[in-house]
């Protein structure tokens, strides 16, 4: 049963309180105004993290973050160096103006040596977020065979006695220190994408087999009872054998990391794109009733951190797992056939576009959001703007706006 407030908030969109009209040209006028107001300050926004760009040392070009004052860059070889990029595409996209798709472009190249990079395995959030919108919304820097070189990159990390790809290696860092053979983090989900685009574009089935393969063990092996997930799952990588289920950057390993579940929500949507396997249709639309159903959401359904956290509701909230479960809403509503989630994703959007989370314009270092966390655990990035919780929105609002025009989610 859903959350109570999360029932009401719904009930208000669905029969029109919230737009003062039950009809759908009034909502469709509402919903257009919404946002056109996000990309109004996001234009501010994003201008000014470009600019900052462009001043920054050379090896340093790409916004992450915003800290003590601060706009905080990362190199190229970051797991989060794509969604500048990709923010930038979709400004393209929701403005129409040839300004954004030459700063996307510029973004863009600047991670042409990732499509090589196979020491971990984001490289599906960094190519996908900008190679992949670039081939979207500008086929002419939208080279596949960076794609494609990628994707095989993010292969040669397939471990075939586990099925699964590692996520991180345990040689260096503080994955050394956990006694991990193969660790695989439920984020892993979503660079599962890449493998499947790839597989598309160059018609090598063993990418695509990959990705299933790697799907179908985490389905098996991360899940609850409940529809909640593991962060880590750890496995022999020869055997097979799972050897542990624990979190890295949740509360506990028992817990529900928000993230951690806006990542499953996303990615086994998109997993269900390229398969049409009712089980990831199903195993997304699970997890998002426990977020939904938890007696712990709070009224505005931006989640806390960890759901288990016990200082909650005093716990940081964060405003990136709303933004990816936002953007993922809008496409599985499009295969359950459930206006209740497309209204659900709208939720969503409303609180993030509210002042408690959008930062006036010209605030807040550039960054559209307020109030991310990164990893609490690791003491990184608590409580602040991050860049992929303004690439989620973004996307998310494309997406609304595909829906309010008739057209297909993902255009």
């Amino acid at each position: 049963m859903m959350n109570t407030t999360m029932k009401f908030l719904l009930a208000l969109i669905l029969g029109g309180a919230v737009t003062g009209s039950c009809t759908p040209a009034a909502q469709r006028c509402d919903a257009c105004r919404l946002i056109d107001e996000n990309v109004a300050v996001a234009t501010v926004q994003l201008s000014q993290l470009y600019r900052a760009s462009e001043s920054s040392d050379a090896a340093l070009l790409i916004p992450s973050t915003f800290r003590d004052g601060e706009v905080r860059f990362v190199p190229v070889d970051d797991w989060v160096s794509g969604f500048f990029a990709g923010s930038l595409w979709y400004m393209h996209r929701l403005t129409g103006e040839p300004e954004w798709a030459e700063r996307a472009r510029r973004h863009t190249l600047l991670l042409d040596s990732v499509q090589y990079l196979s020491w971990h395995h984001d490289v599906g959030f960094m190519i996908n977020t900008s190679y992949g919108n670039a081939l979207r919304y500008g086929p002419e820097a939208g080279d596949t065979a960076v794609i494609v070189t990628a994707a095989r990159s993010l292969a040669s990390r397939f471990r075939p006695g586990a099925g699964v790809i590692q996520s991180w290696n345990v040689d260096r860092g503080w994955q050394s220190e956990r006694g991990w053979l193969c660790p695989v983090i439920i984020d892993n989900m979503m660079n599962l994408e890449l493998l499947f685009k790839a597989a598309e574009l160059s018609g090598d089935e063993q990418l695509r087999e990959i990705a299933v393969r790697h799907a179908d063990r985490t389905l098996e092996e991360h899940f609850r009872a409940d529809g909640s997930c593991y962060h880590v799952v750890d496995y022999d990588p020869l055997t097979g054998e799972v050897r542990r289920r624990c979190t890295a950057q949740g509360y506990s390993d028992e817990s529900a990391w928000s993230r951690g579940q806006a990542w499953a929500i996303y990615g086994y949507t998109l997993c269900y794109r390229y398969t049409g396997d009712e089980r990831y249709l199903e195993q997304a639309l699970k997890t998002w009733r426990f977020m939904a159903d938890h007696p712990r959401l709070a009224a505005d359904g931006v989640p806390y951190w960890d759901m288990d956290d016990p200082a909650i509701p005093e716990a940081c909230r964060d405003a990136s797992s709303a933004a990816i479960i936002a953007s993922a809403l809008y496409e599985l509503s499009t295969y359950a056939g459930d206006r209740s989630i497309e209204a659900a994703a709208d939720v969503l959007v409303c609180s993030l576009s509210s002042d408690a989370y959008r930062a006036q314009a010209g605030e807040n270092g550039g960054f559209l959001l307020m109030h991310s966390v990164g990893s609490i655990p690791h003491g990184s990035n608590i409580d602040v703007p991050l860049n992929y919780a303004d690439y989620y929105l973004l996307e998310a609002l494309v997406r609304k706006r595909n829906l309010v025009n008739g057209d297909p989610v993902l255009l």
